[in-house]
């Protein structure tokens, strides 16, 4: 074995396959163990009134959040932004944060930007509340409310099953805040819905990717930051510059660069964005683009690398994002190896990054 190419099959799982295949046991343990945290967190945001919410974020974890900001906007109507740490850390800016939800998303807990961020929103009074995998981190304790995502230690840099809890973890919140009593309903099958997603075949979109320098990632909605997760993985375990954009914005410059062959990964779960997803589908293929399509819709004119579990009935077009990104993770992993590279250690990156 050179870097961990797909000889590592033969001897050992790689940690990040492990790790994104326990996803679905960990949402599971996530929802018995922190259902109630979440619910005493949405209570008392209710009961605060809220009038808009801040997310605190780096990484996968700011894709997490970005994914619950657009569903807090979009079915509560919560103005929420995306909070930059250095304009506290670096800028000092005086910020009035009364009456507003500061929402911090983050694995390990450790970055100082982030806790230096949300320590200082409290202090301006904002509710603050970290979704973390180390209740004992100083993220956790610069927060009022704690929500542990308990996916138990995560070891490969790449971060897989934390990044679906705390997708998961979202949803959740969402649900409870907005009293969406079919979206709770539909989450007690969510980890069964995750686990049927891990085995969906997405043996089609390596071998199109097996030598590709550069790739786009097309989303649109709540799904655009599942899409920029993906941009993210194709980046740290495959070195495929992969960048993701808005379907709305993909003819804004980005089609300058789409020529023959140039692959794309087109994110298309259910919802009012599907349609006009899978037109710009059609629209690139006829430009010429490879294109793979991850969609619970069929399309005879399109290779489709489509999760089963969002297919099901049981499930909720919410769950589509999430069951495409826990079989992608899947994919990456294996695309890595048929690259000649280790999945576990992407050059020049370690599990955790402290930026200030």
């Amino acid at each position: 074995m050179k870097h961990g190419g797909e000889s590592m099959t033969a001897t050992t799982e790689s940690l990040m396959r492990s790790e994104a295949r326990s996803a679905p046991e960990r949402v599971a343990t996530l929802f018995a163990q922190s259902g109630p945290a979440i619910a005493a967190l949405a209570q008392e945001l209710a009961s605060a009134h809220a009038h808009t919410a801040i997310t605190v974020a780096r990484g996968s974890s700011d894709h997490a959040a970005g994914h619950m900001a657009y569903l807090l906007m979009s079915r509560m109507g919560l103005l929420t932004m995306s909070l930059p740490p250095s304009v506290v850390t670096l800028h000092h800016a005086p910020l009035r944060a009364r009456g507003t939800a500061a929402l911090a998303f983050s694995q390990s807990g450790q970055s100082p930007d982030l806790i230096e961020t949300v320590t200082a929103l409290g202090a301006r009074g904002a509710f603050t509340a970290a979704f973390v995998n180390d209740t004992a981190s100083p993220l956790a304790a610069a927060s009022k409310h704690v929500v542990d995502l308990c996916v138990g230690p995560e070891k490969s840099v790449a971060a897989t099953k934390s990044f679906i809890a705390q997708l998961a973890a979202g949803l959740r919140l969402l649900a409870h805040w907005s009293a969406d009593h079919a979206l709770l309903a539909a989450l007690k099958d969510l980890p069964n819905v995750l686990a049927e997603a891990v085995d969906a075949d997405w043996s089609s979109a390596v071998e199109p990717l097996l030598r590709a320098e550069r790739l786009f990632v097309v989303g649109r909605g709540a799904g655009l930051s599942v899409a920029a997760e993906m941009a993210l993985k194709f980046k740290e375990v495959c070195g495929i510059q992969a960048e993701a954009f808005s379907a709305a914005e993909i003819k804004h410059g980005p089609m300058a660069l789409v020529n023959a062959g140039y692959p794309v990964l087109v994110l298309a779960p259910r919802g009012t964005e599907q349609a006009g997803l899978l037109a710009v589908a059609d629209d690139l293929r006829a430009r010429g683009a490879t294109i793979l399509v991850a969609s619970t819709q069929p399309n005879a004119q399109l290779p489709i690398a489509t999760t089963r579990a969002a297919a099901t009935t049981s499930s909720h077009e919410l769950f589509d994002a999430l069951c495409a990104v826990q079989s992608f993770y899947l994919m990456v992993e294996r695309l890595a190896r048929a690259r000649d590279l280790d999945p576990d250690h992407p050059p020049h990156l370690n599990k955790v990054t402290r930026t200030t």
